[in-house]
């Protein structure tokens, strides 16, 4: 079994943070890390900021690998403009978090699998690569015989988040449309994320 495929509560306990918004983490109960020293306070070195900063954003998208994640930084740096700002477009146009965005899934994990086997259409053609990078304009939609899944169905009622601007869907056909990159203050994260500390990491 990959670490990415841990309990998903468990990256919210060590981080400290509850990082998708959930009434179901444990830090409604026990806001402190795991372990016996969990409760003790360390003061942060710069290092150790920017590496929980890091952590955050990565284990948001699903816990994102290193190696996949680095490439995610260099190709933002590659990019013109702001790298903390195309890091997080970067991030945002995967197909499973705009799933997730969507909210076709309840989780990004969710999103993930539910990308992986097979439900996802994009213009029209089966997509089962939840690290593809969608563009402007590209039409997502359930596939026609997933439309019925109790998942997809529970987590398009669900109140926990609302749709962002920079996309649009319809529910009731279950597809939408990924409009245009957000900007790092669209994007509606639960907790503060700081990108710019993740591109000092990587660049010192």
């Amino acid at each position: 079994m990959t670490k990415r495929l841990e309990s998903k509560y468990k990256i919210n306990r060590r981080l400290g943070v509850n990082l998708w918004g959930r009434s179901k983490s444990p830090l409604a109960k026990r806001d402190y890390g795991p372990g016996q020293h969990g409760q003790r306070r360390k003061k942060a070195t710069d290092f150790g900021t920017q590496l929980m900063a890091k952590q955050k954003l990565k284990g948001y998208y699903g816990n994102i690998g290193e190696k996949q994640f680095h490439k995610y930084y260099e190709e933002a740096v590659r990019r013109r403009g702001d790298t903390s700002e195309k890091l997080v477009e970067i991030l945002e146009r995967r197909l499973d978090a705009v799933c997730y965005r969507m909210k076709f899934a309840v989780t990004p994990f969710a999103a993930r699998q539910f990308v992986s086997h097979g439900h996802v259409l994009v213009n029209g053609k089966r997509v089962n690569i939840p690290s593809y990078l969608v563009r402007d304009n590209d039409a997502i939609e359930v596939k026609e015989k997933s439309k019925q899944l109790a998942m997809v169905l529970d987590s398009t009622q669900s109140t926990e988040r609302d749709v962002p601007e920079y996309i649009e869907v319809d529910h009731r056909a279950m597809k939408g449309r990924f409009i245009r990159a957000p900007k790092l203050t669209d994007v509606p994260y639960p907790v503060q994320m700081e990108p710019h500390l993740v591109v000092e990491f990587y660049s010192r």
